[in-house]
């Protein structure tokens, strides 16, 4: 199973704390992050980090039945 990752750009202010607590996810892309891969086939508990970290809860995870599972 896998999840998807995504960024609100809205959101995002481009604090660089995803890409910090998992530079192979996300990274930040002039004044935005943005995730590297938006699906992974393994679950990475460092995704469900960044998004619980998000000083805008810009990141959601969401399984694969589209369920979100973070931020928590």
């Amino acid at each position: 199973m896998s999840w998807e990752l995504r960024i609100d750009p809205d959101r995002c202010i481009g604090s660089g704390m995803c890409a910090g607590t998992a530079p192979d996810l996300f990274a930040l892309d002039g004044d935005h992050a943005h995730p590297v891969h938006e699906h992974l086939t393994e679950h990475d508990e460092r995704a469900l980090e960044a998004a619980d970290i998000c000083p805008m809860t810009a990141i959601t995870v969401r399984d694969a039945d589209g369920t979100e599972i973070a931020p928590r």
